[in-house]
């Protein structure tokens, strides 16, 4: 690799990607910011954000360390690229090799003798895997650089690079993506000292087969980890002249776009893991949408790359971090290829997940069904209660949960997700038992019998339920309706059965905004809509809903029983109203 200069720069990056840019009418909705960077002004922002963050390094030393336990890989990549980089005013920094050869201490004195790392779980391959990756990339610039000042560092990073590749190339993992965490590192790491082992073990995990639905999720089917299985794949992809790894990233990636909300949030409701209850932006993919934007000049993939360059965050988590992904993977510098639109009026299904995702414009719609049965609250397995959320530009419902005060059985979710027409159906039927005597064959006289759970999963005693016959059944039935139309969203509540059952609807706007036309709780942290219609707005955007119904007051214990035993909740932060009916219950909510 070549030390990048402006002038080298510019010359592979302007062209007609960035003219077009430039070009009236291509704005987009949802950008928070105009960005009028061409390939050449990026890359200057880059240089300028590390050697900020070098120089904060050694002026503040630890207190400027962004990414906890994994920060001494991410600053040796940063020191690297900041002493190799020609525009950087630490370019041959004597300063910076006395920075590298201390980082480097650092990552041999915090080595356990198998060559792991504790960051994370203790002596973990793949957690050695996360920091080796940037740390491999930052002895990849260093190596193109004949420089005998670097001597010394090469030497000793050299020896502990080699020690983690004997713990990646016989360690275990936990979950699906460390596997490809590993494979990235060892080709990583056979690039800087070829090694067939480390191909082999790379070949072992591949010969697993790489899992990818119809509709393009990765088995834990989560925007944070398809974001480390698609850096994994193209990596490998890149270093070991395989293309055909980088047909799971290209299929992932026309997915994720309509998981993309108007300022690049990704919707995360259907997910196996941690983020199903969080917020994770596009921009995490930002570098994966350029490498295949440039590699199959693909013209959707670079308006997708442009957009995310104006949304909020783009500097965090790009600009002040990637300078080192640039300089060891060139293809990043060359220019983008001609834009051509990407949808922003759709609606699409996913049937793997149950998911439906509508957007017209700058307002959106997700509705989803369920899907990991039976409900068994653990990670890897997608138990979110949240069926609905809406946005109009700023102003955000995060989600909608029900819940009926039925034995504890919790937040309504829907046993898949049907579309009828131009309807969304969810429903889910519960029937809570009462258990009659045991048959005589099945009784001992000690009383001991088996430690099971009940027939509708809602608690475990030593009955041995599974033998009991069953009596008065108890049945809750609850079907939701959801009709979109231009952007305008009806949701139709039919909740039957069991008469006197109170039902509680949950809205949970964004913590950011106002509430019009709701009454607040006697604890004076909530909100009702007992009636008529109310209204959120943040920002000069705003979503109205209506209208209100209130027949109880019971907002509290929503969760059920597989929680509140464990004294935990789903509750978040926001603005959280509520309606309220008695079974027979029917009532139409509508957004717009």
């Amino acid at each position: 690799m070549n030390n990048i200069t402006r002038k080298t720069f510019l010359k592979q990056s302007f062209g007609i990607g960035t003219a077009l840019y430039f070009m009236p009418g291509m704005s987009i909705p949802g950008f928070s910011k105009a960005r009028n960077l061409n390939s050449a002004a990026l890359m200057d922002e880059m240089i300028k954000a590390n050697d900020d963050h070098v120089h904060a390094l050694l002026t503040k030393g630890e207190a400027a360390n962004r990414h906890g336990g994994r920060s001494n890989g991410y600053n040796f990549a940063k020191f690297s690229a900041a002493y190799c980089c020609k525009d950087s005013k630490f370019y041959e920094d004597k300063d910076v090799i006395s920075a590298l050869l201390e980082t480097t201490d650092k990552l041999i004195a915090s080595q356990r003798p198998d060559g792991t790392i504790n960051a994370g779980n203790l002596e973990s391959p793949p957690d050695t895997g996360f920091i080796m990756k940037p740390l491999c990339s930052g002895v990849y610039i260093l190596n193109q650089k004949k420089d005998k000042a670097l001597d010394e560092v090469k030497a000793k990073i050299k020896t502990f690079i080699q020690d983690a590749g004997e713990a990646l190339v016989v360690g275990g993992i936990h979950t699906p993506n460390h596997r490809w965490v590993v494979c990235q590192v060892l080709a990583m790491i056979h690039r800087l000292y070829p090694d067939q082992r480390y191909i082999d073990r790379i070949d072992d995990w591949l010969d697993e087969g790489i899992y990818m639905d119809e509709d393009g999720h990765y088995p834990e089917r989560s925007m944070n980890y398809s974001d480390v299985e698609n850096s994994a794949f193209l990596t490998l992809g890149r270093i070991l002249d395989r293309p055909e790894l980088y047909e799971a990233p290209r299929k992932s990636l026309e997915m994720t776009y309509y998981y993309m909300e108007p300022n690049g949030d990704l919707v995360t409701t259907d997910s196996r893991r941690q983020d199903q209850y969080s917020h994770r932006s596009i921009i995490v993919q930002y570098l994966h949408y350029r490498h295949l934007a440039i590699l199959d000049q693909d013209g959707k993939f670079a308006k997708i790359v442009k957009m995310i360059e104006g949304f909020p965050g783009f500097e965090e988590l790009i600009i002040e971090e990637e300078l080192y992904s640039f300089m060891d993977n060139e293809l990043l510098q060359e220019k983008l290829p001609q834009l051509e639109s990407v949808p922003t009026n759709f609606e699409k299904l996913f049937k793997t997940s149950s998911l439906a995702r509508i957007r017209r414009e700058d307002t959106t719609a997700t509705i989803f069904g369920g899907v990991d049965w039976p409900l068994i609250i653990a990670s890897g397995r997608s138990v979110s209660p949240n069926f609905f959320s809406y946005r109009k530009g700023k102003a955000i419902l995060w989600y909608m949960r029900m819940s009926a005060n039925f034995f504890s059985m919790g937040h309504f979710r829907s046993e898949g997700l049907r579309k009828e027409g131009n309807k969304y159906i969810l429903h889910k039927k519960l029937d809570v038992p009462y258990y009659q005597p045991l048959p005589k064959e099945e009784r001992n006289k000690e009383g001991d019998y088996a430690h099971t759970p009940s027939t509708n999963d809602r608690f475990w005693s030593k009955m041995a339920f599974d033998k009991r016959p069953v009596s008065n059944v108890k049945t809750l039935e609850s079907t939701v309706t959801i009709e979109e139309n231009a952007g305008k969203v009806d949701v139709h509540f039919d909740v039957g059965g069991l008469e006197g059952v109170t039902v509680t609807i949950e809205l949970c706007f964004d913590e950011h905004g106002q509430l019009k036309g709701v009454e607040k709780t006697a604890d004076g942290e909530n909100y009702f809509l007992p009636n008529g219609s109310g209204s959120f707005e943040n920002g000069g955007d705003k979503i109205t809903f209506g209208p209100g119904v209130k027949m109880h007051e019971r907002i509290r214990n929503l969760d059920g029983e597989k929680y509140s035993v464990h004294f935990g909740t789903l509750r978040t932060e926001g603005n959280h109203v509520y309606l309220t009916g008695i079974t027979p219950f029917t009532h139409t909510l509508t957004f717009e």
